[in-house]
């Protein structure tokens, strides 16, 4: 099994944090990279790598996916994005930020809920405490039941 590395987020506001980010990375924003952070800043919450290719429905110009995935992989790779997994579908992307937000779905509704990271400090402490590990949560969610739910 291949574990990811867990590179520190790099923060960016906009387009030229993001371009400083690329250069300080050794890189250079070419016109697909620039095409996927813009429709990364523009989603506002993680998007798949599809969604992107097709321009976000329309709102921006379609990019060819494999050029996509390709810069994906390379902006994760430098820490300016990260893609977490939310349920059964494909894998979403969305700039990286500091704190991280984390994430809650539902398994009867499939509601998405995204929590800050502190708010889930006590469970993590409990799980080292009980078990020795250092968990996280913003690879892939923690699943169980949203109020409506888990009312009987």
């Amino acid at each position: 099994m291949t574990i990811a590395p867990r590179r520190p987020p790099l923060q960016v506001r906009g387009l030229d944090d993001a371009a400083e980010a690329v250069r300080q990375a050794g890189g250079r924003l070419t016109e697909p990279r620039k095409a996927v952070v813009q429709a990364l800043l523009a989603a506002g919450a993680p998007v798949s790598a599809d969604q992107i290719a097709d321009g976000l429905d329309g709102r921006l110009p379609r990019i060819d996916p494999a050029s996509v995935y390709r810069n994906l992989e390379w902006l994760e790779q430098i820490g300016l994005v990260r893609h977490v997994h939310l349920g059964h579908g494909p894998g979403l992307y969305a700039l990286a930020s500091q704190p991280e937000p984390e994430y809650l779905v539902c398994e009867s509704c499939g509601r998405i809920t995204s929590i800050a990271s502190t708010e889930l400090d006590r469970a993590r402490h409990e799980i080292e405490r009980a078990a020795g590990y250092r968990a996280h949560f913003d690879h892939f969610p923690i699943h169980g039941l949203c109020g409506d739910c888990a009312e009987p």
